[in-house]
């Protein structure tokens, strides 16, 4: 078993920043890579971001360029940076943690809401 925990989201004004993390406990060592999605209202959750416990990084082709993930292995903790926010960020942020094909855990969600 794998638990996540996010922080980190909140209310930002448009071209404000924000840090998401996700701290990762329980059996770690099993996790192949990590990742972030995010879902809107109304719209299907959606990927943003995935990096490997060696650090490779993927981004989904819609992300922007404003997006880095990260991540702390002496933490446990993958990171979300998101730059120069807009109002089309808007969303429920959720952290993943796939350990095979078949298994796969989620956190509960940060609320990220971008409006003036």
């Amino acid at each position: 078993q794998v638990q996540l925990v996010e922080s980190g989201g909140g209310l930002v004004q448009p071209g404000g920043s924000l840090r998401l993390s996700c701290a990762a406990s329980g059996n770690i060592f099993s996790i192949k890579y990590m990742g972030w999605y995010r879902q809107a209202p109304g719209k299907q959750r959606e990927l943003v971001a995935t990096i490997t416990s060696g650090g490779s990084t993927n981004y989904a082709d819609s992300v922007p360029v404003r997006f880095t993930i990260s991540r702390d292995n002496a933490k446990n903790t993958v990171y979300l940076q998101m730059n120069s926010l807009k109002p089309e960020d808007t969303a429920v942020y959720y952290c993943n943690a796939v350990v095979a094909a078949w298994e796969n855990y989620w956190g509960q969600g940060t609320q990220v809401t971008v409006s003036s």
